[in-house]
């Protein structure tokens, strides 16, 4: 397949999207050896850090939420790869400010490798950190097989959560039961009709056909949802809608954050279009929507979809949510 996109070398693609994130936002992040993505703020931090690990291609995520009031280090891996334990180690000791660290990983065999070493080695040092896994991919696992289940965009919001928490000086005990409880009451599927290809070699990361979609897809496009026809907006905002009711099992008079990501080609009309679909059908079963974001967040390079995030909210968080972050992608 004929590669087409705006790139130079592609063994150069993350190094040199980095290096213009951090030319671009010169007052709040840079980029040090061994993609690690810093936060400016860092300098001068006496809380609790916030450190992340994941790789890239999902522009803005993860790199683009470094900053005050959110990531503190983003340790960047190759194009849809995970980086080692020695950078994401490496990180925490320039993160460490005498209060405790927090990482978040996703739930990706890589990624839960890099962050399972890095733990132990951290130990070894005599390194404060804490570990928070986001698994919250409805589609791969039920609740009960949390372990099983895939990180999709759901560390973005977790990471402002818990970025307002460290600043209004919580001990890392406290950041880290707060991390845990929003990851285990939030949830996401994810819906594609087009797929992406790979910004290194072209490669398609599947094939769908004219009129099908799958309900279910992961991080990077991969398969184990449902294929079916085509449907449109609402039928497919009221079926995603159900299953994030369900695994969640909310109830009338609840309280939720709604965020529709766009995941790559999916334009901003078709999402506003999803989210008044959801914002009617949740009122019309008496729960309230008190926080939402309609945006790319976490994207899969092309692909056409978008994921559908549930997040149970109460007063604390809802205030954690609201209060102020500074990053090249979220102003507040």
């Amino acid at each position: 397949m004929t590669l087409k996109k705006f790139i130079n070398k592609p063994e150069n693609i993350t190094s040199e999207l980095l290096e213009g994130l951090a030319l671009a936002n010169p007052l709040i992040l840079e980029v040090r050896p061994n993609n690690l993505v810093v936060n400016k703020g860092l300098k001068t931090a006496s809380r609790v850090t916030i450190v992340t690990l994941g790789g890239s291609g999902h522009e803005p995520a993860l790199e683009g939420f470094v900053g005050e009031g959110m990531i503190d280090i983003a340790v960047v891996g190759d194009v849809f790869a995970a980086p080692g334990y020695k950078a994401v180690l490496e990180a925490l000791r320039l993160a460490d400010k005498g209060k405790g660290i927090l990482l978040v990983v996703l739930n990706h065999a890589g990624d839960m490798l890099a962050g399972t070493r890095t733990m132990e080695e951290a130990r070894k040092a005599g390194i404060n950190v804490s570990m928070v896994v986001t698994q919250e991919d409805v589609a791969f696992a039920p609740r009960s097989e949390a372990h099983r289940r895939r990180g999709l965009m759901g560390c973005v919001p977790l990471y402002k959560i818990v970025g307002a928490a460290a600043a209004q000086g919580k001990s890392l005990y406290e950041v880290t039961a707060i991390a845990q409880d929003f990851a285990d009451n939030m949830a996401t599927i994810a819906v594609a009709c087009k797929t992406a290809t790979h910004p290194q070699n072209g490669s398609a990361f599947a094939v769908l056909g004219n009129d099908e979609m799958e309900i279910g897809v992961g991080q990077h496009g991969e398969g184990g949802g449902s294929r079916q026809e085509m449907k449109n907006a609402d039928e497919t905002a009221i079926l995603m809608s159900d299953l994030l009711i369900a695994d969640l099992n909310l109830c009338t008079g609840e309280e939720i954050m709604v965020i529709v990501n766009g995941t790559g080609s999916t334009t901003i009309m078709e999402m506003l279009i999803i989210f008044r679909c959801v914002h009617k059908y949740l009122s019309a079963k008496g729960i309230k929507i008190v926080a939402n974001w309609v945006e790319e967040v976490l994207t899969v390079q092309e692909q056409a979809g978008f994921q559908l995030f549930f997040a149970r909210m109460n007063a604390q968080n809802l205030w954690f949510w609201n209060a102020t972050a500074r990053t090249p992608y979220l102003v507040r």
